[in-house]
């Protein structure tokens, strides 16, 4: 049997999130032994707390959900979320740079988080949603090229989440020199499953207890 529960990044990122609601997500992905929780860089710490003596990662976002800080606050953000215990770091593309094609400034912000944040994990969204193919397997190639581990679809705050279509570009541009991350929309075991036979490395959901217990049924 597949073990799904280490593909899955279990996710709270709403901005009304309280305390009480991310040391619950903690309890739940040590109980289920999920690979990471994802939370916005103000619990990163709180999490890290939680989750002490356990195998559980802490991932946090940058940028989220629009992508358009300005670099020094995007690199600041991520080296501060390092400091504080976080693992694995999900930046948000500058979306208005890759569509403007400015291509050299979207690559640079993606290398200096990178370089930044040193060995631990690069997630790079494109947010796909808002992306022609086109800009698809430019922001995958130029993510590749700055070094992110990692390419992600989408933040799950856009107007739709993973696709298909997005992955296979995706899968395409990076040839296998990044991890992919499908987020947004999986909310059962059938499209987990069916993500994850389409390549994807590691999935990004809040129902990733159904998901799991779908599978046991």
């Amino acid at each position: 049997m597949i073990e799904i529960n280490k593909y899955i990044d279990h996710t709270l990122l709403r901005a009304t999130a309280t305390e009480e609601e991310v040391a619950n997500l903690c309890r739940e992905a040590a109980e289920y032994e999920f690979f990471s929780v994802c939370v916005n860089s103000s619990f990163v710490s709180f999490a890290k707390e939680q989750l002490k003596g356990t195998d559980v990662k802490v991932c946090t976002v940058v940028g989220f959900p629009l992508g358009a800080m300005s670099t020094p606050a995007k690199v600041f953000e991520a080296e501060q979320a390092v400091k504080e215990g976080a693992t694995e770091i999900d930046m948000v593309i500058n979306l208005g740079a890759l569509k403007s094609r400015q291509l050299e400034k979207v690559e640079q912000e993606i290398r200096a988080i990178k370089e930044a944040i040193g060995e631990n994990v690069l997630k790079v969204i494109l947010e796909t949603c808002y992306l022609t193919p086109e800009e698809i397997l430019l922001g995958s190639e130029l993510s590749v090229k700055a070094g992110a581990d990692f390419v992600k679809t989408s933040t799950g705050f856009g107007t739709a989440g993973a696709d298909k279509e997005s992955i296979e570009l995706m899968k395409k541009a990076t040839e296998g020199k990044a991890k992919i991350k499908a987020s947004g929309g999986i909310k059962n075991l059938d499209t987990a499953l069916y993500y994850i036979e389409l390549g994807v490395d590691r999935i990004g959901t809040s129902s990733g207890i159904s998901i799991v217990k779908e599978l046991r049924a």
